[in-house]
């Protein structure tokens, strides 16, 4: 399958706003490769690079990339086929006043540890600890509604949502707010757990195999992202509590929950009790993110 790079030296943002000028116009339905760098534009290189305060340009992502067709009401299809890392190594980092533990005071801030990818790109290797390569996109978004949002902070357009769903196998669906959609993606990591306590994973480039397509005049409307994985379809929110986080995303379930089933809202949410499952995607960032599934065998596409 042929498919156009669209390189980080091509262009990248720090900030997802509604005014973005796109970079590429794919076509709808066309396959691409987007190439990003490391999250800390390869400014740590070694365990002795520390990094002793978030820089203000920070998570850049390549793009954007407008896709034809799409519209605001629209929904932009956009299926993760591959991630391959491009480097030798990543980085885990610690900053000052950054993290789920940041006023510990028994951890050190600033601290790096590099960790280094093995010959066959299947592991990294944190001391002399082997972890599977996992590669996930912690930076993914489209041009927001009204806001200038930073790429360090998630929100309804997507941004920063450090969720180990955003993989390859997974597809996303992002609701559009301005002509094109204006995807942009990077930040991503070799290995991240859920929550990315620290504040980072195991920060690398990478090499992001998708196709983008729209979907007009969508049955569901979509406030915010959703994904749907190997087995599950998960409703995505951001938000400054987790309280409210998870709120939201439970209500964005019960209505793909009502309109499959033909329930009413409160049929749903009670059945989301029994079939439904909250997950912490992350919790260091500006806005905590959640996910709330549903197994795929109660959710068929609203699309």
């Amino acid at each position: 399958m042929n498919r156009t790079t669209i390189s980080y030296t091509d262009g990248h943002i720090y900030e997802f706003s509604p005014n973005l000028d796109p970079i590429y116009t794919a076509s709808n339905g066309e396959s691409l490769t987007f190439e990003t760098i490391d999250s800390l534009n390869k400014e740590i290189q070694s365990n002795e690079d520390l990094l002793h305060s978030i820089p203000d340009e920070v998570n850049a992502a390549t793009g954007p990339v407008a896709v034809e067709d799409a519209e605001p009401g629209d929904v932009l299809k956009v299926d993760i086929e591959a991630i391959r890392v491009n480097e030798d190594q990543g980085r885990v980092v610690t900053a000052p006043e950054f993290g789920l533990l940041q006023d510990h005071e028994e951890i050190e801030h600033p601290f790096t540890r590099v960790t280094p990818v093995d010959e066959s790109a299947e592991s990294i290797q944190f001391n002399d600890i082997d972890i599977p390569i996992k590669p996930v996109i912690g930076t993914i978004g489209v041009a927001t509604e009204s806001e200038v949002i930073p790429t360090l902070t998630p929100h309804d357009h997507g941004g920063n949502l450090d969720t180990t769903d955003m993989t390859e196998g997974t597809t996303v669906y992002f609701p559009v707010f301005q002509e094109g959609g204006l995807l942009a993606m990077g930040d991503s990591k070799a290995a991240m757990a859920d929550g990315e306590m620290c504040g980072t994973g195991s920060e690398i480039g990478t090499d992001i195999d998708v196709t983008v397509e729209v979907i007009d005049d969508p049955a569901i409307s979509l406030s915010r992202p959703l994904l749907h994985t190997s087995n599950a379809w998960k409703t995505v929110a951001s938000a400054e509590s987790m309280e409210d986080a998870v709120a939201s995303a439970n209500e964005d379930l019960l209505e793909l929950i009502a309109a499959e089933h033909d329930m009413s809202i409160t049929e749903a949410y009670t059945f989301s009790s029994l079939v439904g499952g909250l997950e912490i995607s992350q919790v260091v960032d500006p806005l905590v993110t959640v996910r709330n599934a549903c197994p795929a065998e109660y959710l068929s596409s609203p699309f």
